[in-house]
């Protein structure tokens, strides 16, 4: 991709020209979220304006209108992420509600006390928590497959973790804070064979790489919309009809339902029987929207963009001196966590607001990670494909400046 299409593509998101303390905006937060092209923006407000309604069951045009959108969004996710069908698309808030919505469902069907969830040393809250909660509940047991020093896993002991109490595993694709890429496809692979089931957590991949659910043969699948410049507020679960069609609902109401008396309720067929209450109408148009884009753009081209810029990104910040890089996989995502003596990541994050840079700074939701470390956070760079390496050189320029401070 070269530097000209790089430039016509920022045109396409309108916050990359906003002025931060009067500089222009460096935006280095993608994997907090990613920001919107006018392609989606233009969509929700065509929505708002011109067929706002709910959806199913409405006979009226607009209804009718919304209804075809939602559902066609559905499709788009299927296609995407090659599903077999798209009645194995759930729409959910986000990854963590996708991921609340497994432990749930699959840990009061199939939890019992003695057994065991597997997890691994490099997961954010969102995929501990629930997790937590449910073997709590069940007198269940959570276990972690370890990592090392370079933040990747010990696939070594991963036989020995996959013993006969363990009911289901679930790890990140891409990890949000030192942006390691796991081996997911010898991680299911090594699941299978004992009958575990698998999910994925792919807030941090489905952005970066194509994902392809039949090829990686994976039980359950979460991501959210607001990470691949959809809009906040909408996610994706994706699970094989075989386990969506044996696990209870997680929430109850509105579309759920076939039928209702005061004595028994009949759930409704998928993908509804997930999706309580009026959902997020024009979330999911809006992320079919960005697949769209995505698509436009494609996600090989969008690869290589990023690894590019990754690439420039350690090789600029390595010539700083006192910096110290956070995780050192040799497979990874474009993201960059590091510390520079010892300022702390708060300070460091400041200045470079100051300065129109925007970076993520603190324990990104993986406390064990940086307890692992021995640290209290890191300062985390994460790059987009329509970031360029000048503006990775104003970030460089601009450590500097905080360090001359802060030093």
């Amino acid at each position: 991709m070269g530097k000209l299409v790089i430039e016509e593509i920022r045109k396409d998101f309108p916050i990359l020209d906003t002025k931060v303390y009067g500089k222009n905006l460096v935006y280095f937060d993608n994997a907090a979220t990613t920001q919107k092209p006018v392609q989606v923006l233009n969509v929700l407000e065509n929505y708002y304006t011109s067929y706002n309604s709910n959806v199913h069951r409405g006979v009226h045009l607009l209804s009718q209108q919304a209804t075809a959108a939602y559902e066609g969004a559905r499709k788009k996710v299927a296609a995407f992420i090659n599903a077999e069908s798209s009645d194995e698309i759930i729409f959910t808030k986000g990854t963590t509600d996708g991921i609340n919505l497994v432990a749930s469902s699959f840990g009061r069907k199939f939890l019992n006390e003695g057994d065991s969830i597997l997890i691994s040393a490099l997961e954010h809250h969102s995929n501990i928590v629930p997790w937590q909660m449910i073997c709590e509940e069940r007198g269940a047991t959570l276990k972690v497959i370890p990592m090392d020093q370079d933040g990747v896993l010990q696939m070594d002991l991963l036989p020995g973790l996959l013993d006969e109490g363990v009911k289901l595993v679930s790890v990140t694709y891409v990890s949000n804070s030192l942006g390691t890429i796991n081996p997911v496809k010898e991680i299911i692979k090594q699941a299978h064979a004992k009958n575990i089931p698998v999910l994925i957590d792919a807030a941090q991949a489905i952005q970066h790489m194509p994902v392809d659910v039949q090829e990686l043969d994976v039980d359950f699948i979460s991501f959210s919309g607001h990470k691949l410049y959809g809009p906040t507020g909408i996610g994706v679960l994706y699970g094989k009809a075989k386990w969506l069609n044996m696990i209870p609902p997680y929430q109850g109401g509105g579309d759920m339902i076939k039928t209702v008396t005061f004595e028994k309720t009949i759930y409704n067929e998928l993908p509804y029987k997930f999706e309580a209450g009026t959902p997020d109408i024009s979330g999911a148009i809006g992320l079919g929207a960005a697949i769209d884009y995505v698509n436009q753009i494609g996600l090989t081209a969008i690869a290589d963009a990023e690894q590019e810029l990754l690439t420039y990104g350690l090789e600029q910040l390595a010539k700083i001196e006192g910096i110290r890089f956070i995780g050192n996989a040799p497979d990874r995502a474009s993201v960059i966590s590091f510390l520079l003596e010892d300022i702390h990541p708060y300070d460091l994050g400041e200045l470079l607001d100051k300065q129109g840079i925007a970076i993520r700074t603190g324990h990104h939701c993986t406390e064990p990670i940086m307890d692992f470390f021995g640290i209290p956070g890191t300062c985390r760079a994460s790059f987009a494909f329509y970031n360029t390496k000048e503006e990775v050189d104003l970030l460089v320029a601009g450590i500097k400046r905080a360090a001359a401070i802060l030093i």
